[in-house]
């Protein structure tokens, strides 16, 4: 009989006969974001990627360039195939609320790993943490157009009045507070950030009628 050492070689070397095209790619950006949890940036490898994938180095450099490439790559992965549930609450404040929340419950990890991330990228290729973000994210909408979007249909806010800045704001403070803390922040931020800061400037640079109604009158008597 084979031993056990010998059948496991011959299960990866079918294992990586059988992997072709989309399959071999989302296996090994896989693997990629798995080591990139496990070790960091700086200890991660070409090659310690290609054995959690069980693949050749050589797969990956006919893929990407270098490691650089190949995280920048893998974090747009993750991205793409973990995306944040959008909320469609009914209203906008309610909507912006329960994006926050969910950010906030399941991007705080995704967050600091990718913050310490950027200091090995800018070190080894240049690149400043905003364009780095850009190259994550490529064309992918924000989570927030849908929700603003629908706020207009609904005729709750004029985007055609609202700076882009105002609409970041959320997201840009609860980011912030993630990467400066390095853990969730508090319900009562999310609130105040919603209640506080992007309420009232939304009220009054929208001037509907809706926004006029204030945050007490939008959630309704049973929302809390």
């Amino acid at each position: 009989m084979p031993s056990e050492r010998a059948a496991s070689t011959t299960t990866a070397d079918a294992v990586k006969r059988r992997r072709r095209g989309a399959e071999l790619e989302h296996a090994l950006l896989t693997a990629a974001w798995e080591e990139l949890v496990a070790v960091g940036f700086a200890k991660l490898t070409m090659e310690s990627v290609a054995d959690r994938a069980r693949s050749g180095v050589a797969v990956l450099y006919r893929r990407w360039a270098d490691k650089n490439d190949l995280v920048l790559a893998a974090v747009r992965h993750y991205g793409d195939t973990h995306p944040v549930a959008v909320p469609d609450t009914g209203n906008l404040r309610d909507d912006v609320l329960a994006l926050l929340t969910t950010v906030n419950a399941e991007r705080t990890e995704f967050a600091t790993l990718i913050g310490a991330t950027f200091a090995g990228l800018h070190h080894n290729t240049g690149l400043t943490p905003e364009e780095a973000r850009l190259i994550m994210l490529g064309d992918r909408p924000h989570r927030s157009d849908e929700v603003y979007r629908r706020a207009h249909d609904r005729g709750e806010i004029d985007l055609a009045r609202i700076p882009t800045d105002l609409l970041e704001l959320p997201f840009q403070l609860i980011r912030h507070d993630i990467l400066m803390t390095l853990r969730p922040i508090s319900p009562e931020r999310i609130r105040s950030i919603v209640d506080d800061l992007f309420w009232p400037l939304i009220t009054r640079l929208n001037g509907s009628a809706r926004c006029e109604t204030g945050p007490d009158d939008l959630r309704g008597p049973d929302r809390g």
